[in-house]
């Protein structure tokens, strides 16, 4: 391999370039964690299983994913990634208020409609 390209692609890249390549690589990291922490998961449970932590990698790496993908100004990947932030949200979401109604049963006199 003729690592002399690569260097010279290094150093071409301006500071803030070379920021936003590592913030685009710390997001692709925030998001496959999901994967990992699902499979770790299911590992345990003998079953498949989705953890809560799953939807918060889903919506923290995709969410970052989403401003560098801005910053690339790469539509199709906005799109994937746009797009699903909704779902991410719509289920960490469900999963708040499944909490709060847990919790209401367990502590009589608790309204959740009423925060």
């Amino acid at each position: 391999m003729d690592y002399s390209k690569l260097v010279l692609w290094w150093t071409s890249q301006s500071t803030a370039e070379l920021i936003w390549l590592g913030v685009g690589f710390a997001a692709q990291a925030m998001f496959s964690m999901r994967f990992i922490v699902q499979w770790l998961a299911s590992e345990k449970a003998r079953r498949s299983v989705v953890p809560e932590t799953f939807w918060y990698f889903s919506f923290i790496g995709g969410l970052m994913l989403f401003i560098y993908s801005i910053y690339r100004m790469d539509p199709v990947f906005i799109l994937g990634q746009g797009s699903g932030l909704f779902i991410y949200a719509r289920n960490i979401y469900f999963i708040r208020r499944t909490n709060r109604e847990s919790a209401a049963v367990v502590q009589p006199g608790y309204n959740p409609a009423a925060e």
